[in-house]
């Protein structure tokens, strides 16, 4: 079989194709896709996922999460007073992945495929492969992520040779925007894919956990930070935060409790107070998009569809924008 992985930057997801016959892989217990998070423990065996998500509450200096943002960047990334690279990490995480995989279908994958931001450059590309020999994958191929997106769509909805379909992919880490045109034997994309590697879900459960904080009063301001206890706290509170983000789209408003050494209160969120934090970050992929389509040289009406992907297009000003 062939597998397909996308690495994101807060889930990580797989499908395996085998006979022409495509299925999602559980990669968690509870969901299909699994936690982008990697813990290194003091045996200096990694854990990965939902695993590592639960080790991170006791000790939370063990613990990486997003660091796809850091992919390429020379500072290393501590767990336990041990330097690790971010495409060590991404390594671990995809050997998990491509573990998981091949124990649900019965052997290994024959080829892996991964998929990227449109926008990453050579020097990414090469570490991206770098963490497939890490994660003993040998030579995998890569595919953009607007590509990898309008290839499902066109799997899903008819879409003629000659169409041409506008990627709006939002996710939990980075934001990119690209026009690709359906072509007979598969797609092309059109003009220069422009992305915004730091601005995605992240970025927002960090606005709402301000918020949360702030309204938690003065006695926040004077925890120790670097005491085990909080940051253990901390990492719970920003799990309530993303959970009410996402129930945001649901609802008309959350309620997020606050439970710190020597703090306990309640915080009170709306989806207007939401979409107003959020809506400058918006506003600012529909421009990243117009880019996208100017230099394709496509206007709005030449496009079939404005395809959106990424879980913060889930969001409803999103969509709406």
């Amino acid at each position: 079989y062939h597998l397909g992985v996308d690495l994101g930057t807060t889930f990580t997801a797989a499908a395996a194709c085998s006979a022409g016959q495509i299925d999602v892989v559980d990669l968690g217990n509870r969901s299909t896709s699994m936690p982008s998070v990697v813990f290194l423990g003091d045996d200096g065996e990694f854990a990965t996922g939902e695993s590592a998500e639960r080790r991170a509450h006791t000790d939370p200096g063990r613990v990486a999460r997003e660091f796809k943002r850091r992919l390429g960047d020379p500072t290393p990334i501590v767990l336990g007073g041990a330097p690790c690279s971010a495409d060590l990490l991404t390594g671990e995480l995809l050997r998990a992945a491509v573990a998981t995989a091949a124990e649900r279908r019965g052997g290994p994958a024959g080829v892996v495929a991964l998929t990227h931001p449109a926008a990453w450059g050579p020097s990414k590309l090469d570490l991206l492969r770098q963490a497939g020999r890490i994660a003993e994958c040998g030579d995998v191929v890569l595919v953009s992520e607007p590509e990898a997106a309008v290839v499902h769509y066109s799997s899903t909805e008819r879409v003629e040779p000659g169409a041409i379909v506008a990627v709006y992919d939002f996710g939990g880490g980075t934001f990119d925007a690209a026009v690709v045109r359906k072509t007979s034997d598969g797609v092309e994309i059109l003009g220069r894919p422009i992305g915004v590697e730091q601005l995605g879900g992240v970025d927002f459960d960090q606005d709402v956990l301000r918020h949360v904080l702030g309204a938690a009063g003065d006695a926040v301001q004077s925890l120790d930070h670097t005491d085990p206890l909080v940051q253990a706290a901390l990492i719970r509170l920003r799990e309530e935060c993303r959970d009410a983000k996402e129930g945001l789209s649901m609802v008309d408003s959350a309620a997020v409790p606050v439970m710190l050494p020597g703090v306990q209160a309640t915080a009170e969120l709306d989806r207007s107070g939401f979409e107003s934090m959020i809506r400058p970050a918006v506003d600012r992929t529909i421009s990243t998009l117009r880019e996208a389509l100017a230099s394709a040289d496509v206007a709005p009406d030449d496009l079939q569809a404005v395809l959106l992907a990424g879980g913060s297009s889930r969001i409803p000003l999103v969509q709406q924008m």
